[in-house]
């Protein structure tokens, strides 16, 4: 009789948990395990992880003290389509990747690599809005730490609070103490609910987390600002619905090795998502960059070939950028090519044309292709500098120091043209240049006459190429 009762409790504690199979990509979960996941169609992502089998789908919980508003349906003509006022932060950079403010009642994740300064740019931030009642919770840091680098960034807020907790419950009672109007959690991956059996940092425990924030954020209308990490595939750790969750998803981005920062906006509910922000790492902390030029280009080319500017847009922001080849004999069988900051399927297109359509051969060459100061650019406009910059190497004859250029090359050969080419002109005049090779065709009409400086149109790479080199 004894033995049977023992089996039945150990049935009754086995019945409350299950083991389940859940991608680490989407989210995904499964009642078994596979090599590949049916949803996203990532490969070897899908882990296996015990939770309560009657708390798998919770119930939206409710906070101790904050009572949540009955939802009800209405028309949309019953809506106010008032904007509601953005929150300052007090950084420009930061405002305008956010697109003017925080919005109230929105959700931000900020993610980066380990290290990269989110931390320091979140407490920066917090340090300057003393007009707002703030709650930062830290999991990673113990306030004590928080304290010494507060200190190193010389910043005070005395309606700032800080508190070290990673439990979720916890978390929940401080806001119902403290009623902040910001909630800051660094970071999302320390934060754990007792309603879920995994360990912080799991996909469930990731997703549970995020989405009772995402409650707390619309019912209380308070905006959440959420820290994340990147893991080793370069994406926000954690399942792939918390990036859909939340409004707005930033990146901070840079190398470690440089003191330039980019804040990079990839999803954005409330404005766009062209803007970048820059940053400049001190011992003091974050230096907002006003004029990226400043950090982009060098004062002296000293007559070296395999340098050319390019007059660059990232957002609704102009600034000139340096780039840098290298071209040399391929020392092995097979050539290399290795860019820093640069599509290379881009690169290895733009080396086809060259090739077809220009006559140079650089197939038994190794190039390698960097964009100074350790950032990224997308933008299109820079293929007539790297094309620029490569030829210069491979012909050993430097680019005029005081000559930028402005054009996407297409497949033909042909340089096709790119959008806002009174504001690169603008500040390519602004920093002094004598000269800048735009396309012919610009689809709009442009009057160059009140530019001060020379402006060059062509229509085909060669000849760009008779402009640049003589």
């Amino acid at each position: 009789m004894g033995v049977r009762i023992f089996a039945v409790k150990i049935n009754n504690i086995m019945a409350k948990s299950k083991t389940i199979f859940v991608c680490s990509s989407c989210g995904a979960d499964f009642p078994k395990w596979m090599g590949k996941c049916p949803s996203c169609g990532e490969w070897s992502t899908i882990k296996e992880q015990t939770v309560q089998s009657d708390t798998h789908v919770s119930a939206p919980r409710t906070i101790a003290g904050l009572v949540s508003p009955t939802s009800r349906p209405v028309r949309l003509s019953e809506v106010s389509t008032s904007q509601e006022s953005r929150i300052p932060t007090g950084c420009v950079e930061l405002d305008r990747v956010l697109g003017g403010g925080i919005v109230p009642g929105s959700v931000t994740l900020l993610g980066g690599e380990p290290g990269i300064g989110k931390s320091t740019l979140v407490l920066q931030t917090v340090l300057r809005m003393k007009n707002k009642k703030i709650l930062y919770v830290s999991g990673e840091e113990s306030v004590q730490q928080l304290k010494l680098r507060a200190n190193r960034i010389e910043g005070e807020n005395e309606n700032a609070w800080f508190v070290s907790e990673t439990s979720l419950e916890k978390v929940f009672e401080h806001i119902s103490d403290v009623r902040p109007e910001l909630l800051i959690v660094d970071s999302i991956q320390t934060i754990y609910t007792e309603t879920a059996e995994s360990s912080a940092g799991s996909v469930s425990q990731v997703r549970e987390c995020a989405a009772s924030l995402l409650r707390l954020a619309k019912t209380q209308n308070l905006p959440v600002i959420l820290i994340g990490h990147i893991n080793k595939e370069g994406s926000i750790a954690g399942p792939k619905v918390l990036e859909h969750i939340v409004d707005t998803v930033l990146l901070f981005e840079g190398d470690s090795h440089h003191i330039y920062r980019v804040l990079r906006s990839v999803k954005n509910r409330f404005g766009s998502i062209d803007e970048i922000g820059m940053y400049e790492m001190r011992r003091e902390g974050l230096r907002e960059v006003s004029n990226p030029s400043e950090l982009l280009l060098t004062q002296q080319h000293l007559g070296l070939s395999g340098v050319s500017i390019a007059a660059a847009i990232e957002g609704i922001r102009p600034f000139m950028i340096e780039v840098q080849a290298l071209v040399s004999t391929a020392a092995y069988g097979v050539a290399q090519r290795s860019p820093t900051g640069f599509d290379v399927r881009r690169l290895n297109m733009l080396l086809a044309v060259l090739e077809k359509r220009v006559g140079f051969k650089l197939a038994q060459k190794d190039v390698f292709l960097n964009i100074a100061g350790g950032v990224k650019v997308c933008d299109p406009a820079i293929d007539l500098a790297v094309i620029a910059s490569v030829l210069s190497s491979n012909l050993d004859v430097p680019v005029d120091k005081k000559c930028c250029l402005a054009g996407e090359v297409g497949l033909a050969g042909e340089i096709r043209p790119v959008n806002r080419l009174e504001q690169r002109i603008a500040e390519a005049q602004k920093l002094g240049f004598e000269r800048i090779i735009i396309p012919k065709f610009s689809g709009a009409k442009i009057d160059y006459s009140r530019f001060s400086i020379k402006v060059e149109q062509v229509q085909k790479v060669d000849e760009a190429f008779k402009i640049v080199f003589g």
